[in-house]
């Protein structure tokens, strides 16, 4: 499910690093409950009931967190491609550094041949400022001295190089503005289905909103952390190794904290921000999206499902949670609900998975 903010954590340039992250952090945590609790609300007399109005606003949360999922894959392309438009460059850099230092020494030789009574055709194509002529009319090297053509050819290579390289940074500068414009799609699709889930819940009374929330987990009273109580698994089920011990560790440590879109910790998470951040505590890197994660790791039947266990919902693949025995996970269900212990069964089960 996702909640939205401008941005997100400290991570990016245009839209790379964590420019991403940090206009992310917006949690609708706040904007859920302070809606749901808001004595100003009303009832609409001739509006839908709030079962239908929990139906369609558990459908709008769930197609939010599809576009959540959509965005958090787009920022991992974006800041790969950045990483890979920023090595280019610097090779690029490099490599006319190279060429410049070549062309200098056929310049200190040039220099010697015309004072001994002129300069080799070959030389003054390989110091002239066109390249594509040089690279085109290239046989001259063959009427030059072994010296002479020996550093022409190189000069000939270099160049050819460094086309090549601006050739591959221009690829990746195309695949960063696609996935910019990814981006921005898909945050604008998040903000738009959590509208209108808070346009729908607007239409009930305090009463009947906080009964809707109560059904989802959100603590509308009582002891928020009361999940932190909740038995770590069911007896004679240990986690598979340490590793998956530690992420379950983990998560029970970030139960409470509110649902962030975009966000892997420490102070919220959405779904696949809290399955990475547990299992990157043991040492294990996970994929960024739920719908990359169930391909991480080892496919293990619902049967089998042991502690640490990476749980799978909906035909999309757009919800994970980390199992911790018992029929039960921990995941960070939606915007005003906070990351909660609860069964696997609430949810459409698509598949699991166990890292490490």
């Amino acid at each position: 499910m996702a909640a939205v903010a401008s941005h997100r954590k400290p991570r990016r340039r245009s839209l790379t690093g964590s420019t991403a992250r940090t206009a992310a952090t917006l949690a609708l945590a706040g904007a859920a409950g302070t809606t749901a609790l808001d004595g100003t609300a009303y009832a609409d007399p001739g509006g839908p009931a709030p079962a239908q109005v929990k139906a369609r606003v558990d459908r709008l949360h769930h197609e939010a967190e599809e576009a959540t999922e959509k965005f958090n894959g787009a920022e991992e392309r974006a800041e790969r491609a950045q990483r890979a438009l920023d090595r280019l460059r610097g090779e690029a850099v490099r490599r006319t550094e190279r060429i410049n230092a070549a062309r200098n020494a056929l310049g200190s030789l040039a220099t010697a041949q015309y004072r001994s009574g002129g300069i080799d055709p070959a030389l003054q194509l390989a110091l002239s400022s066109s390249p594509d002529e040089y690279l085109e009319r290239a046989s001259i090297v063959d009427r030059a001295g072994s010296r002479q053509a020996v550093a022409v050819a190189g000069i000939r290579r270099q160049l050819r190089g460094i086309e090549q390289v601006r050739g591959r940074a221009a690829e990746r500068l195309a695949e960063l503005r696609r996935s910019q414009a990814e981006l921005r799609k898909q945050r604008s699709t998040v903000r738009e289905k959590l509208d209108a889930a808070e346009r729908l819940l607007a239409r009930l009374t305090a009463e009947q909103r906080a009964a809707v929330l109560r059904q989802d987990g959100h603590p509308t009273g009582g002891t928020p952390h009361a999940d932190r109580g909740a038995p770590r698994g069911s007896a004679g089920l240990r986690a598979p190794n340490q590793r998956a011990a530690q992420a379950v560790a983990f998560a029970y440590g970030a139960l409470g904290k509110p649902y962030v879109w975009g966000a892997t910790g420490p102070g919220g998470f959405d779904c696949s921000g809290l399955t990475l951040a547990a299992w990157r505590s043991a040492g294990v890197s996970l994929p960024r999206t739920s719908y990359s994660q169930i391909n991480a790791g080892r496919r293990v039947p619902r049967s089998a499902l042991a502690p640490g266990d990476l749980v799978f919902f909906y035909s999309g693949i757009s919800h994970v949670g980390l199992y911790v025995g018992n029929g039960r996970m921990i995941h960070a269900p939606r915007p005003g609900t906070p990351v909660r212990v609860a069964p696997i069964d609430q949810m459409p089960f698509a598949g699991a998975t166990r890292p490490g």
